[in-house]
């Protein structure tokens, strides 16, 4: 019995181990390629269940959310963002924000504390880990990571622009990004910045 756990411990040590670089080299790029402005506002969907492999909803890891959420950590202090993160669909997908953003954004509080069975993990790992949280029902991001395929498109502003970035899954979960831009006007006549299409 004692070796089965050592060697569980082993395999989860490494898979934190693979989901940092996974992440290290996804913030790495985000910061290369400068998709983020200053004080925009990224909405983060994870399945750590799914990042373990397993079907989402199964197998929460709070191990995972906290080597998850110190990579997101990094990318928000580099570029200088405002985070959301949001739980799962228990909570209708609302999101964790500090109360800063809920104000500065003019976002409706709702009252709930999320818990990795009721808001996932990643999410309830945030709720425990800032300053002042607060979750608010709703959000028009500038940008969002979907771990695992958690559906974030309900909180991304009009025009979504999917990216594809180098490294694409984290751990066993399928990453998708996104970035938005505001909607091209004028029709056939109109000229744009290259960066809008």
């Amino acid at each position: 019995m004692l070796e089965m756990l050592k060697e569980g411990e082993k395999v989860q040590l490494s898979l934190n181990e693979e989901v940092a670089n996974h992440l290290q080299l996804i913030v790495h790029e985000w910061l290369e390629r400068s998709l983020l402005k200053y004080n925009d506002v990224l909405v983060i969907g994870c399945s750590t269940s799914e990042v373990a492999g397993k079907r989402i909803g199964t197998s929460g890891s709070k191990m995972l959310a906290q080597v998850i959420y110190k990579a997101i950590q990094t990318l928000k202090a580099k570029a200088s963002i405002q985070l959301a993160f949001q739980c799962c669909e228990h909570l209708n997908r609302a999101l964790v924000v500090e109360r800063k953003t809920m104000y500065d954004l003019n976002l409706k509080e709702v009252t709930v504390i999320p818990y990795p069975s009721a808001g996932g993990s990643l999410a309830s790992y945030a709720y425990e880990q800032m300053e002042e949280p607060v979750v608010v029902e709703a959000i028009l991001a500038d940008a969002g990571m979907d771990i695992g395929q958690t559906m974030i498109g309900m909180h991304l502003k009009h025009v979504a622009v999917p990216l594809r970035f180098k490294q694409r899954t984290v751990g066993r979960a399928q990453l998708t990004v996104a970035r938005t831009r505001p909607k091209l006007i004028g029709g056939h006549r109109a000229k744009y910045p290259l960066m809008s299409i």
